[in-house]
């Protein structure tokens, strides 16, 4: 049968099959005794074998084979639902979700997975599964304390024919072949730079023909504290060894006579041992093969779920799986479709001839039904992106030793393809550093009068034209004084800037470049890497994040995301002769003040604007417009904000509100201050995207 053609529809619904397993087990260690919950994990994992068998992926049927028999024994009150046994079954989830990933990018889907196949197997066998487990980690103990390192290698490895025919010449002409195995000391710094020195003195008394590992990982540094190095020389062995130990931060050098004949016998004894494993591992799988052909003969018992089949397969029916690309495609076209929109309409209004104007006023309700139509079709609901969270929580809950109760509100949120795409990373560093710095240790919780488990909620909700994610926590909240403190001992800024820095703005600086307030570095944070990263990835998306918090009460990150990237709608402005777009979603309201109405703060221009006091920012002075400084009577000002600050721009007249579509201005222009990008009027004319954030400080 060829399967390529049913590759993309396998992939989508394993991974749909994998994530209900995941929210079905994550369900079940809260509701240990809820039968229903294994029946419908048991239904997902028996699709997914059955899938997997029937496109030729063995593996990946006969680990989910094994979790079946698991799951079968749970149904059957033989095996307690625990820690334990959701640890193990969790662990196999990661391996089936590695091979569809491996399958997703063109492999075939392999994986050694002969440990959680003998616990699974162990499990169903009856074996408790905190035994299974605690047997598995003595014998991984065991085996690191007798078994040397993967990475270490004893001599020189994979010498190809032409090698052995420049030592063999080499022996002829009276030069030695010599193996070196350098030890580098525990405490060694720069490995990489080392190595770089045993080369150069190698190279002043001699030919090297070969390193293990070789010099690429050798300079990478991806190799333990020994590396060898083969080498063709006349000195002996005595001063090869002075010379090498002169380099500073080895442990030891030994330095042998490299002999050819010894290589091959090795070799050879090397390639049976091999030859016999693989012989060993094939026989085995070939046996699990066989056991599994017989083992899926349909069995009465599983008449009524497929008699359900044919009422999934209609409701399923309703939709299509279009591939992104071609939706990218569409958008693209109607991009250009709605920059014609805009020079029709132009033409219309010039020439203002009654069936024209009619005929473009019906095109343009029409296209914009179209436009509603294909944004709508980009757009996916954030649970594709939260789905991923609540393992991630538990997992990080107990490598942590904290107690986490993960609340989610507002999954069925939807936002376009392409920022879901983008926010995920984002999402993973705020909750790991809230799972981290945030909620305190059960023991900590309980000395402050607090529940020793802690809450952390995701929350994601539209408003307007923006979508807002917020990640908040019940913990410790963020030191104040102790992040302005770091901030100047670290140089961003300087003690007179902190003394005039708000609350907000000073949680704000911990996601400077390299901004960290931990004591230690720890596996989840602690370097001061992550939420520069968030605030850069944020705003790329036209977005902003911002922070509130408490101390010993909890914070609260807010990101406020476009909901489309590519068509926005906008206010035309009119600069001397240039015009600009700013975009609606960060505009309060336009005004026009009397030149008496302006006041002076800080040798800066402000507003009285329902009670707050507004900085003015003229875009021409921003964008140095040229033309004659003339002395106005009244202002055109827009009124924007970001978060609760807010800015007057001044302009010199208003054209109107119109949709347009947003472009990027290229690599060339890509750090241009205040704009976002640029857009074609109707009239042909570029106009600039005003980038009001970036004015707003």
């Amino acid at each position: 049968m060829e399967v390529n053609q049913y590759l993309e529809v396998f992939i989508e619904e394993s991974k749909e099959n994998l994530q209900t397993v995941n929210d079905s087990l994550l369900q079940l260690e809260k509701d240990p005794s809820n039968l229903d919950l294994v029946s419908e994990i048991f239904r997902a994992a028996h699709t997914l074998k059955g899938m997997s068998a029937t496109m030729g992926y063995q593996d990946l049927a006969n680990l989910t084979h094994k979790i079946e028999n698991v799951l079968d024994a749970v149904r059957n009150q033989q095996v307690e639902v625990d820690t334990d046994l959701l640890d193990i079954v969790f662990d196999s989830l990661e391996d089936l979700e590695a091979m569809v990933t491996d399958i997703a990018s063109g492999g075939d889907g392999q994986r050694d997975v002969e440990s959680i196949v003998e616990k699974l197997n162990r499990i169903a066998q009856g074996e408790k599964p905190a035994d299974v487990q605690q047997s598995n980690d003595t014998v991984k103990e065991t085996a690191a304390t007798t078994a040397p390192a993967e990475t270490e290698v004893n001599g020189i490895q994979g010498l190809d024919e032409f090698e052995l025919t420049v030592l063999q010449e080499s022996n002829e002409r009276g030069f030695q072949n010599v193996q070196l195995s350098v030890y580098l000391r525990e405490d060694c710094l720069l490995k990489a730079a080392r190595v770089y020195m045993v080369f150069e003195v190698l190279e002043q008394i001699g030919e090297v023909i070969k390193s293990t590992p070789s010099v690429d990982q050798l300079e990478e540094e991806d190799f333990d504290n020994q590396f060898h190095v083969l080498l063709v020389t006349q000195e002996d062995l005595s001063e090869i060894e002075s010379r090498v130990m002169k380099v500073s931060e080895l442990d030891k050098v030994v330095v042998e006579t490299f002999s050819i004949d010894e290589y091959k016998i090795n070799q050879q004894e090397q390639q049976k041992e091999q030859e016999q494993v693989q012989n060993e591992k094939e026989a085995k799988a070939e046996a699990v093969h066989t056991e599994t052909k017989q083992e899926n003969t349909p069995a009465p018992t599983n008449q009524n779920e497929n008699a359900q089949e044919p009422k999934q397969q209609q409701a399923q029916n309703k939709t299509i799986r279009v591939n992104i690309e071609r939706l990218d495609v569409l958008m693209n076209l109607f991009e250009e479709l709605v920059i014609d929109r805009g020079r029709l309409e132009q033409i219309s209004s010039d020439l203002n001839h009654n069936e024209l104007n009619e005929t473009v006023e019906r095109m343009s309700r029409i296209s914009g039904d179209l436009q509603n139509i294909i944004l709508n079709m980009r757009m996916v609901q954030v649970e594709q992106v939260f789905n991923r969270f609540p393992r991630m929580v538990r997992q990080l809950a107990r490598d942590l030793h904290k107690k986490i109760n993960l609340e989610i509100s507002g999954a069925d949120t939807e936002l376009d393809r392409t920022v879901i795409d983008e926010i995920g990373d984002p999402l993973v560093h705020l909750i790991r550093n809230a799972l981290d710095h945030g909620i305190e240790t059960p023991e900590e919780r309980v000395a402050q009068g607090k529940p020793e488990e802690g809450t952390l909620h995701l929350k994601a909700y539209q408003s307007g034209n923006h979508v807002f994610i917020e990640i908040s926590d019940d913990g410790g909240g963020i030191n104040r004084d102790k992040v302005l403190q770091k901030a100047i001992d670290n140089s961003v800024i300087t003690p007179e800037q902190g003394a005039s820095l708000d609350d907000q703005q000073i949680y704000e600086l911990i996601m400077e470049s390299g901004f960290s307030t931990a004591d230690k570095i720890s596996d989840v944070s602690g370097r001061g890497v992550g939420l520069d990263v968030v605030k850069n990835t944020i705003e790329s998306l036209g977005g902003s994040i911002t922070i509130d918090s408490k101390l010993y009460e909890g914070s609260v990150f807010s990101i406020q995301l476009p909901l489309t990237l590519s068509i926005i709608s906008v206010m035309l402005v009119e600069v001397e002769d240039e015009k600009y777009a700013i975009p609606l979603s960060s505009i309060i309201e336009t005004a026009i003040i009397k030149k008496e109405e302006i006041m002076k703060a800080h040798n800066k221009k402000v507003i009285d604007f329902r009670g707050k006091i507004v900085p003015l920012v003229s875009l021409k002075d921003v964008f140095e417009v040229p033309g004659e400084q003339e002395e106005e009577t009244h202002y055109s000002v827009v009124i924007v904000r970001k978060g609760d600050k807010m800015a007057g721009l001044i302009v010199d007249s208003f054209i109107g509100q119109q949709e347009v579509v947003l472009k990027a201005l290229g690599n060339y222009l890509s750090n241009v201050f205040a704009v976002s990008g640029a857009t074609i009027l109707g009239d042909g004319q570029v106009a600039l995207i005003v980038d009001s954030n970036a004015l707003i400080k």
